[in-house]
């Protein structure tokens, strides 16, 4: 016996929500095992970057426990809270790794994390995210380049403020030629993320910073 049209048409959409629901069953279920080893994988790769601008011998303390959100700021180019972290080594801190943005790469933002002394000199910059031209601007990256290495160990003064621009444009900062956007963009944000440390510095690396969501 055929189905009339209405009938016919209610059992097609009873079949298409059962597997409607099946597919998202099915989503849920991979989302819940897949969750927690992307999280661990996540805290490991970020563990890995901080490692790299703060060395272990700095700290004995869990880094990524140790740590606070940064409101937006537009010294740091952030449009949300980011997080940073202290170093502690014998209970005083040794230093203080956070995120930056430079919003004028070639092409759009760079997102870094660099790590400074509570004396603000800058221990390491790494590039956590970029879109600039393969072979041309991503000379940034560490694993391209020695390039960015070029701020470890220095500091911001009102003497050397100068000295905070690519070479091209008179400061002491080698570029590629031809593709001088990017470090400039790289070097300027990182010289705003040490305006930002000298404004905050006691509640980076003071009695200020406590677990739990910064005070601007």
């Amino acid at each position: 016996m055929s189905l009339g049209p209405e009938r016919s048409a209610m059992r097609g959409a009873l079949v298409l929500a059962a597997f409607a629901l099946a597919g998202t069953l099915l989503l849920g279920l991979a989302f819940q095992q897949t969750r927690e080893p992307i999280a661990r994988a996540e805290e490991a790769a970020k563990l890995k970057l901080l490692n790299q601008v703060i060395p272990p011998e700095l700290h004995d303390n869990d880094l990524l426990a140790d740590a606070i959100e940064l409101p937006a700021n537009a010294l740091l180019g952030t449009d949300e809270p980011r997080p940073a972290y202290r170093a502690v080594k014998d209970g005083r801190v040794t230093a203080v790794a956070f995120e930056a943005i430079a919003p004028d790469g070639y092409n759009g933002r760079i997102r870094l994390l660099l790590a400074v002394s509570p004396e603000g000199r800058v221990l390491g910059v790494r590039v956590v995210a970029h879109a600039e031209t393969p072979g041309l601007g991503d000379y940034i990256e560490i694993a391209k380049s020695d390039w960015i290495r070029q701020f470890d160990g220095r500091e911001l003064s009102p003497a050397g403020a100068d000295a905070w621009r690519v070479k091209k444009d008179g400061g002491a900062f080698d570029a590629m030629a031809g593709a001088t956007v990017t470090p400039r963009a790289v070097v300027k944000a990182v010289r705003k993320a040490l305006e930002y440390f000298h404004a905050h510095r006691p509640l980076l690396v003071g009695e200020g910073f406590q677990t739990g969501k910064a005070t601007p």
